[in-house]
């Protein structure tokens, strides 16, 4: 029999693993497996348990949401040996599952973890540190994790929208020098991201249509501080357009990217608190980790199977379209 350690945290979302929670371990049992079970008792206990557990495991599966498969992820990465990783969304937002075409019922994502194929799917290092899908300064970047685990239990997306528009009116501006590819940009932002999803925040389509999971590289926008109301509306047109208005934003791709400020400038990696940093560098680690999905949907996440770009690629700035 195979050996499984499934990881799950019993606080993400609404509780909705928690009454298909059998019924998710019997496929798992059905699908060849003899599982260990661990549920997280504190912050940051994903991580711990799948960096330092001594069994030989063929599969590490983790429920939560995104926070909780950015810490299995991390501990995955400080691994010699590495195994598959499966993910069954459980949390508020669930980005990284949206993207890679994981399914929000629970067992649906629970057969895709047993009767899956595994995709080999880059992965960021933030300095000393590790992210999924977005690494993030500025402007609402604090909501995710602000935002009270009740609040967004009983509102979802909407209590983001509700704790985001406190925000609005007192935009952060950070003098920010960006190095990609023998390139600078040197300017005042209000918020930046570096990703690899189709969706952040729950918001799809705001990086691009044709993103693909493999081809070690980032889609990184960054968006100018406006100086003044006409500024503002402007930019909100534009990304409510989700277009690039280029005298408003950066946007390219690129596999290493340097951030330096003069101040200490508060991050957010997948949704969770990343630390205050005035020198950050984020570089990709090309197909570094296998996750578990369904085989149709290699075709459309995979950079082998060809993609029409909308943002341009390393070495290039300005984008056309969001």
């Amino acid at each position: 029999m195979k050996k499984m350690l499934f990881i799950y945290n019993p606080n993400s979302g609404m509780g909705l693993l928690k009454p298909k929670l059998s019924d998710v371990l019997d496929i798992f049992v059905k699908g060849g497996y003899e599982v260990t079970v661990y549920p997280t008792q504190k912050y940051h206990d994903a991580f711990e348990k799948t960096k330092a557990y001594e069994e030989q495991y063929d599969i590490v599966v983790c429920s939560g949401g995104d926070g909780t498969l950015d810490e299995v992820v991390s501990g995955m990465q400080m691994r010699t040996v590495q195994v598959p990783i499966g993910y069954i969304p459980a949390g508020t937002t669930n980005d990284f599952a949206s993207s890679l075409h994981i399914s929000k019922n629970i067992l649906e994502a629970a057969d895709t973890v047993v009767n899956g194929v595994p995709f080999s799917c880059d992965v960021g290092t933030f300095n000393k540190d590790y992210f999924i899908y977005v690494a993030a300064f500025g402007l609402f970047t604090d909501v995710s994790y602000e935002t009270k685990q009740s609040m967004k239990n009983v509102l979802g997306h909407l209590a983001y929208v509700l704790e985001g528009t406190k925000r609005i009116f007192n935009i952060p501006s950070y003098r920010i020098k960006v190095t990609h590819d023998g390139e600078e940009i040197e300017d005042e932002f209000m918020y930046g991201m570096v990703t690899n999803s189709r969706s952040v925040g729950g918001f799809k389509g705001i990086i691009g249509k044709n993103v693909k999971f493999d081809d070690g590289e980032f889609e990184v926008t960054l968006i100018k501080t406006p100086k003044n109301p006409l500024e503002l509306n402007d930019l909100l047109g534009a990304i409510v357009m989700r277009q690039i208005n280029p005298e408003r934003m950066y946007s390219f791709r690129s596999g290493s990217i340097k951030f330096e400020s003069i101040e200490e400038i508060p991050w957010t990696l997948d949704g969770e608190f990343g630390g205050v940093h005035d020198s950050v560098v984020v570089t990709n680690k090309k197909k570094a980790l296998d996750i578990m999905v369904k085989e149709e949907a290699v075709a459309d996440i995979s950079s082998e199977s060809g993609r029409e770009d909308e943002l341009p690629a390393a070495g290039s700035t300005h984008g056309s379209e969001l």
